[in-house]
């Protein structure tokens, strides 16, 4: 191994749209996702089920076109079981607008900004007031309100608080029970995306992407609760670099050097399924299918079920920005790739389990967080390696 350096026997071993406004009398809920509700022609959007690669990419330059052009006029956008497009908007022209993009539009109740607002008081009273043990709180295209998960049980003085003042705001909020405890998953006992990479605490966490600064500094993204106190890197107790960047909490992501020495492939580790090559980025769309790379439970997928996910990992850990999704992520996992096809969507943060293991073990959805790719790349002012 040129160039690396061994290290002392002391160390262990497709696109969001957000906004909008509302017809009352016209609004649907989650059952009409599969139909639009605005009466007339119909115009078949392109679906993300059985394509090429090239044609993924053409319905999330779609998917960002639309982002674009409707702007705060639509609450979100999600995939649904068949691969189309769903956008909630809240008035008929902006109906119009969707279906003649070649998506299906879905008229929700509230408008984006209402949503939007309620999600921003929430995020306030987390930061004044303890969230409890209220685990996440989101605008949710799919019945276009703000969902509140809680854990089954939870009824302490300060989850009961925040809830009561979620609920002041009546039909705009949804409260959902869930189980299990949402904890980061850096692996607290213990060059590609996936892969190990030791702390010199003694923790293991997972790396998500190699990347390079503007500079040509060679670094590594992985999740900012792995990367807090910046700590220095190692992998098979080989010297990887140190930490340069980290963002925890408010956000979940870091980045560290690499040194010289260590080959820095656009490959994610596939487990046993071969490396998988990043083409790109894409923006985390509910519905989307989703796989994760990390050390202790491999290669994992699922899809995503939300965005921008404020979730609260208890002692004043409370992070915003999510998406969550359904791959099983366990301790150890934190920092990995999370990808949809070839394109990176997000590093792995945390996720809700039952005796540390996914919730689909216990015959339950899994219920996983990860940061988004774009705003780590942005936060730490890199950009991705990219394979072939």
């Amino acid at each position: 191994m040129s160039g690396r350096y061994r290290v002392g026997a002391a160390l262990a071993g497709a696109a969001v749209l957000t906004a909008a406004g509302l017809v009352a009398a016209n609004w649907a809920t989650a059952d009409d996702a599969k139909r639009p509700v605005v009466d007339g022609p119909r115009v078949e959007p392109t679906k993300l089920v059985g394509k090429s690669t090239a044609q993924k990419a053409a319905t999330k330059l779609t998917a960002d076109a639309l982002q674009s052009e409707l702007g705060s006029r639509a609450v979100g956008s999600y995939y649904d079981n068949a691969g189309e497009l769903i956008v909630a908007v809240s008035d008929v022209a902006t109906a119009e607008l969707v279906r003649a993009a070649g998506a299906v539009p879905k008229l929700v109740r509230f408008t984006a900004s209402e949503l939007n607002s309620v999600q921003a008081e929430l995020n306030r009273l987390a930061v004044k007031s303890r969230p409890g043990k209220v685990r996440s709180w989101y605008v949710d295209p799919i019945s276009g309100t703000v969902v509140v998960s809680v854990p089954k049980g939870a009824h302490d003085v300060f989850t009961e608080r925040f809830l009561e003042r979620a609920k002041e705001h009546g039909d705009q909020v949804t409260v959902r029970t869930v189980y299990g405890k949402v904890t980061p998953t850096a692996d607290d006992f213990s060059l590609r995306g996936g892969l190990q990479v030791d702390k010199n605490t003694g923790y293991v966490c997972s790396l998500g992407f190699n990347a390079r600064s503007s500079k040509g500094t060679r670094v590594f993204l992985t999740a900012g609760h792995c990367t807090s106190g910046r700590p220095s890197f190692s992998r098979n107790g080989y010297i990887l670099g140190n930490t340069i960047t980290s963002s925890f909490p408010g956000n979940d992501f870091g980045s560290v050097d690499v040194i010289e020495g260590w080959d820095q492939q656009g490959y994610v580790e596939g487990w046993g399924s071969g490396s998988v090559a990043v083409y790109g980025t894409a923006s985390p769309t509910v519905g989307s299918e989703l796989c994760k790379s990390g050390k202790s439970t491999g290669w994992t997928c699922g899809r995503i079920v939300a965005n921008n996910v404020t979730v609260n990992y208890g002692n004043n850990r409370v992070v915003r920005g999510l998406f969550q999704h359904t791959a099983c992520v366990e301790s150890g996992d934190s920092g990995g790739a999370n990808m949809t096809g070839n394109y990176a969507q997000g590093i792995t943060s945390g996720a809700a389990l039952i005796d540390g293991k996914c919730l689909d073990k216990s015959n339950r959805p899994n219920e996983s967080y990860s940061q988004p790719i774009e705003e780590a790349l942005r936060g730490t002012q890199t950009s991705l390696v990219l394979g072939s």
